[in-house]
């Protein structure tokens, strides 16, 4: 079965960006190496061997990606391209886009909520990673019971404020395992299971 890996580069502080949207120096690791690292073949990044390592861990695991609304429209799609290469992105929204330059692109909009749009992302994936994007979805899956394991990215920068990686969650009390802890070039990377209870 799929796990759920909410997936994301953060501030020291839990920012994913700032509050105008900016990510900052969040992802600067991702071109601050000599180790070239593909998404696909034409989205290449340059990072650290430590970096590379713990990314080629995940991202060759994902097969589908659960984004929110927002994510989607700051960054138009990826122009129909995702970026870690799944087969399917799956976007939570209200409403489908009617305007969207790439109908044929692998993105489906589902309008009947995030537990219907992590199921779906679920059957496509099989027994790989469904990737699921930080913020405010990243919060509500969590205290829906959705997620798996939390890989975060952590920048050495305090931004004081901005999108909180699990934007207005409030609990319930999560427990997580020991974390993997790879430290990279200005990352620590730090992925956990969440705890589950019997």
């Amino acid at each position: 079965m799929a796990r759920v890996v909410a997936f994301a580069a953060v501030s020291l502080d839990g920012f994913v960006a700032r509050s105008d949207d900016d990510p900052g120096p969040i992802f600067d690791w991702y071109e601050n190496g000599d180790v070239p690292y593909a998404g696909d073949p034409e989205r290449v990044f340059h990072m650290s061997r430590a970096s590379a390592n713990f990314l080629g861990t995940i991202w060759p695991e994902i097969r589908a990606e659960v984004i929110g609304r927002r994510l989607f429209d700051l960054i138009n799609g990826w122009d129909g391209r995702p970026p870690m290469g799944g087969d399917r992105v799956f976007v939570v929204t209200h409403e489908s886009p009617t305007d969207w330059p790439f109908p044929d692109a692998p993105f489906t909009f589902v309008t009947d909520g995030l537990e219907s749009a992590v199921e779906q992302a679920r059957s496509i994936a099989g027994d790989g990673i469904v990737s699921l994007t930080g913020g405010d979805l990243c919060g509500q899956a969590l205290a829906l019971g959705l997620v798996d394991e939390i890989s975060v990215q952590v920048a050495p920068v305090v931004l004081g404020s901005g999108i909180r990686f699990f934007g207005d969650f409030a609990g319930p009390e999560i427990m997580l395992e020991n974390p993997r802890v790879v430290e990279g070039d200005r990352v620590t990377h730090l992925h956990y299971r969440v705890r589950r209870t019997s």
